[in-house]
């Protein structure tokens, strides 16, 4: 199966594309961005911290519901690429509901920026630009874990 780019997936009910995916306490991150750009690397790094892999390279992503799935691709289910040592097995996840995507090809200029999304598949989920974030990895497995501050604190 050709992995798509999450733009050509929209409005869809079932895409494969090309992007790496992590579990953190039955939450799925999807990282998306060019080829080199550091996917595998920073999916290495959030399992170094305790995530679980759920797929590098390819993932499956399916709407069951009104929720989006995301699962490993079956052919690479179990392996990521680490470069320059190369293709190492891993424990995998089954599949998880996608609650972020990371976009290591754009950098966010705001230190603490408002929430925006991103159309995956038939619904929304939140966006973060991770290019140059010093700790991204660390920061992630904070996010996931316990979430985030809501943007009107300390007014609500």
């Amino acid at each position: 199966m050709q992995a798509a780019l999450l733009s050509d997936a929209k409005d869809r009910d079932k895409a494969c594309i090309h992007a790496s995916c992590v579990s953190v306490a039955g939450r799925g991150m999807l990282a998306i961005g060019a080829s080199g750009t550091g996917k595998s690397g920073l999916i290495l790094q959030m399992m170094a911290y305790g995530a679980e892999l759920v797929a590098d390279d390819r993932v499956t992503l399916e709407m069951r519901g009104d929720q989006i799935f995301a699962s490993a691709v079956p052919q690479i289910r179990g392996l990521i690429e680490a470069r320059h040592i190369g293709l190492l097995m891993a424990r995998t996840t089954g599949a998880v509901p996608l609650d972020y995507v990371v976009d290591l090809d754009q950098s966010e200029p705001k230190r603490l920026p408002e929430q925006v999304t991103v159309q995956v598949l038939r619904q929304t989920v939140p966006l973060l630009r991770g290019a140059g974030v010093p700790n991204l990895a660390a920061a992630l497995m904070q996010l996931l874990r316990d979430g985030r501050v809501n943007p009107e604190w300390p007014t609500t």
